[in-house]
């Protein structure tokens, strides 16, 4: 995730931590999805700048980026930090989030990630750009989709291992 607020860099040419990235266009998205895998497998996705999801190898949500807020992963609980500016610095005020408010935020998150693998399944995206090029991000993130499950888990940490 960018650490500026502003727009996100060119993410398909500069998330080189993802060393299988591609770019697809998907109906009902108003920007470019960018998704891709770290060398250990765990995957990013990218629904434009806003929201991001990244989950580790067990396919459990670590970070994500999305109203404005970073969420990260502790413990197994969801916690939301705000940026407050002053003059003199940025501070990231933290809140953990209620059982009630993951359980939204999980739930508007599994419905993007079930439209995606629609798309991708049904033939819907158009392939946008893909590094390397010879890889099947596509295929490889339909697959990680289509084994999503009904209750999606929330890691104990934020960190990709």
């Amino acid at each position: 995730m960018a650490r500026h607020e502003s727009d996100r860099e060119d993410l398909l040419r500069e998330a080189t931590a993802l060393v299988e990235r591609a770019e697809l266009q998907i109906p009902g998205e108003s920007e470019p999805v960018t998704v891709g895998f770290r060398k250990d497998g765990s995957l990013s996705l990218f629904f434009g700048g806003d929201p991001v999801y990244q989950f580790n190898t067990a396919g459990e949500l670590r970070r994500a980026f999305a109203g404005g807020l970073l969420y990260k992963a502790e413990r197994g609980r969801l916690v939301a930090l705000r940026r407050e500016r002053s003059e003199n610095e940025v501070a990231l005020v933290r809140r953990e989030l209620s059982d009630d408010e993951t359980e939204a935020f999980l739930a508007a998150m599994r419905e993007r990630l079930l439209r995606l693998g629609k798309a991708l399944q049904s033939g819907q995206s158009q392939l946008l750009g893909q590094f390397p090029a010879d890889a099947e991000v596509p295929v490889r993130v339909g697959n990680w989709l289509n084994a999503l499950p009904v209750v999606l888990a929330i890691a104990s940490r934020p960190n990709a291992r």
